[in-house]
């Protein structure tokens, strides 16, 4: 997710993206500016340098180190939605709105092998800096090769609140369906909302998950998401069950 996506309140399209393979390899991004594809960036952090995660300006450096082109990423349209939101500067996001330019994917292979990325542009006209859960491995993506996987959607600051990800993936470990799974993690969400006095309707988080036998589930806070597979029958597209009917 980059060419288009929106941008922080400062008009700077800034992007953040993980990968993680069947072997626990990671990599990640956040807070990258000006490539169109982080997730790139991020396989080439778990293929090309002992870390994991790189930041920012020496993001960028990275990348441009690798060949990677550095390009402006605000589309026109994006730029007359920020100058728009700029004449009230009003930061209240709206679910399945300013919170949902998040690409997930998890995958199972021919060798039964999991695989998983995530990659967003974040919040629209969020605070410059500001990263969410997607570059985070265990919050915004988890694979685990012997169980399962699991990536998210959503207001990223909820989903790193339970470490989503990795719970659902620990959930599928206790013998919970994918589908069980996704469900409980969004109840702890649920709860912990109500416990800090906050409106559910203003929260969207969604959770897909996927285990080795090739099984999977989403379930989300409130409607409005929905994700795509892909199997030996074709393709299909879901609308996720969620909480708030």
């Amino acid at each position: 997710m980059g060419y288009g996506g929106r941008p922080d309140r400062d008009g700077r399209v800034t992007l953040d993206a993980c990968i993680m393979d069947e072997f626990s390899n990671i990599g990640s991004v956040a807070c990258l500016e000006h490539i169109k594809h982080p997730i790139s960036v991020a396989r080439m952090v778990m293929e090309k340098t002992p870390h994991v995660m790189l930041v920012g300006e020496g993001a960028l450096q990275f990348a441009i180190a690798q060949g990677f082109k550095k390009e402006n990423l605000l589309v026109e349209a994006s730029e007359k939605e920020w100058k728009e939101w700029l004449k009230t500067s009003e930061y209240l996001p709206k679910a399945n709105i300013e919170n949902h330019d998040t690409i997930g994917m998890i995958a199972l292979d021919a060798h039964g092998n999991l695989s998983g990325a995530c990659t967003t542009s974040g919040m629209a006209f969020k605070m410059h800096g500001r990263v969410g859960d997607s570059p985070i491995i265990g919050a915004g993506l988890y694979v685990d090769n012997e169980i399962g996987a699991a990536t998210a959607t959503g207001h990223g600051e909820e989903v790193i609140r339970i470490t989503g990800c990795h719970l659902v993936v620990e959930l599928m470990r206790q013998g919970k369906s994918p589908q069980k799974a996704c469900e409980e993690a969004v109840m702890r969400i649920v709860k912990l909302t109500k416990n800090r006095g906050k409106n559910l309707k203003d929260i969207q988080v969604g959770f897909i998950a996927l285990n080795k036998k090739g099984e999977y589930g989403s379930y989300c806070v409130q409607g409005g998401f929905n994700y795509a597979v892909h199997d030996a029958t074709g393709n299909k597209l879901i609308d996720a069950n969620y909480f708030l009917k």
